[in-house]
């Protein structure tokens, strides 16, 4: 297989900044986040108006530095982008990421006749482009990031988006469920690499095993679906779609240029590629854990414990509405039950309500323990509560979750609801708090995916059933 283009531009040895400022501020703030995670180049931070950015020594121009430069970070404004790239095809620039905006998605002619006159002189002198209007490469491995809270750990999430700000969001919203990434580029008004060639890279990227995408429009349709169905009959591909409504479709013409259409012709066209719809961040955030972390599942029959009373009825209700099913439980089931002196035997269900237990010699975990065991359940899903009481102020993180046995379980499939029950005292509320979040970090140490409801474990893991299915 050839190494696709953007092999190359993503392992540069040298980054310039052009525009580079020590001040932070807007497209002066890309040389801080690659020192800080680590890029292991030559960084050479561009502006006539420093000697010094970051500590680094600061060049007048390109052409004042003394070495050949890979790849440039553009953070100048728009009307110095040609005399630019003329500088760039003097230092054998391979890849120039445009920060700078203010091009076609402004809507005037002028604008988008210069934005034109970038791509024709970048193919001039075979330089590419990411961009313009973008926020650029993470891709933690190598040492390259935009922002300096990024995490400088790799996974195997690879993410294209359109929008930066929402790039941005993913990655922090997605890192703090346990999704780390292989890379994630923000690719803007996409004038060379648009969404096709992100995808068809990421399709061969062995670092990449799940593909998310935020798009507002695509360039060429028949080539994007024609790849996003080869891609999807190998690897899962989670598509969040902007500009749904009227509002939003301006919203995006404004945004990067874009040109949304009917979203019911999307979502059909997404489907019959193969590919996965999410209908907002939160759904492709669960989406991507859901993927990340659960090997492939065909079957829908799940067993559901660790709630109580309504709690347990409104389960039921929300997993049949996703689309699982909630089997009864096996007279099998019930038997080993029996045997075990398990006095609620012939009473409990599923989804089992563990507030019926006459004591706690029968524990949640001993439950989803026992459905595990059993080919009737294809999956589990484990309400795992807040702390409720005094007591259990304090306790280390492994105590607490000692009663829900998720190793034990998770032979199975298995999700986990993490369910906040803080108290309305501040003092309640932060203890409590300090003591869900080591929950969490617990349950992604253990590969577990969480969720903060049922309703929205239960969609995600439908979801990926119907993914598994039509592959299979």
């Amino acid at each position: 297989m050839p190494t696709h283009p953007l092999e190359e531009i993503l392992h540069p040895q040298s980054i310039a900044v052009v525009g580079a400022s020590g001040s932070g501020g807007r497209g002066g703030g890309f040389v801080a986040p690659l020192l800080e995670i680590g890029f292991k180049g030559r960084i050479y931070p561009v502006n006539p108006k420093y000697s010094e950015v970051s500590g680094l020594k600061a060049y007048p121009s390109l052409r004042d530095i003394p070495d050949s430069v890979d790849y440039v970070i553009s953070a100048v404004p728009a009307s110095q982008v040609l005399n630019m790239l003329e500088d760039c095809s003097q230092k054998g620039v391979k890849a120039v990421h445009l920060f700078t905006a203010r091009f076609s998605e402004t809507g005037r002619k002028e604008a988008a006749k210069l934005e034109q006159e970038v791509l024709k002189t970048a193919r001039k002198h075979g330089i590419r482009l990411i961009g313009p209007n973008c926020m650029g490469v993470y891709y933690p491995q190598q040492g390259i990031s935009w922002d300096d809270g990024f995490p400088k750990e790799s996974g195997s999430a690879g993410l294209a988006s359109q929008s930066g700000n929402v790039a941005g969001e993913i990655v922090e919203t997605a890192t703090s469920r346990g999704v780390y990434f292989s890379k994630a580029i923000s690719y803007g008004n996409a004038i060379d690499f648009n969404e096709s060639d992100y995808l068809d890279y990421f399709a061969q990227d062995p670092e990449t095993k799940i593909i998310l995408m935020y798009i507002e429009g695509v360039k060429d349709g028949k080539r994007f679906f024609k790849t996003l169905r080869q891609v999807a009959s190998t690897k899962p591909v989670i598509i969040l779609k902007g500009g749904r409504g009227k509002s939003g479709t301006r919203a995006a013409a404004s945004h990067t240029a874009s040109l949304a259409g009917s979203v019911e012709i999307w979502e059909t066209a997404v489907t019959q590629a193969g590919a996965v719809s999410a209908e907002d961040l939160d759904e492709l955030i669960d989406l991507a854990a859901s993927f990340y972390f659960l090997p492939p599942i065909t079957g829908r029959r799940v067993g559901v414990a660790g709630g109580a009373g309504g709690t347990s009825v409104l389960a039921a209700d929300q997993c049949e509405e996703a689309g699982l099913d909630v089997i009864p439980l096996p007279m099998e089931l019930r038997e080993e039950l029996k045997t075990r002196g398990v006095p609620i035997w012939d009473w409990i269900g599923n989804p089992a309500d563990m507030s019926i237990r006459m004591d706690d010699n029968f524990t949640t975990g001993d439950m989803l323990e026992v459905m595990a065991r059993y080919q009737n359940f294809d999956l589990l899903i484990a309400i795992v509560r807040g702390p409720h009481h005094r007591h259990q102020k304090g306790m280390p993180v492994e105590t607490y979750l000692e009663e829900y046995k998720l190793k034990e379980s998770s032979q199975k499939p298995l999700l986990a609801v993490a369910v906040d029950s803080s108290q309305d005292t501040e003092d309640d509320a932060d203890w409590i708090w300090q003591m869900m979040r080591q929950v969490k970090a617990k349950l992604i140490a253990d590969n577990i995916p969480f969720y903060p409801t049922i309703g929205r474990a239960a969609i995600a893991a439908r979801k990926l059933i119907d993914y598994y299915q039509r592959r299979r």
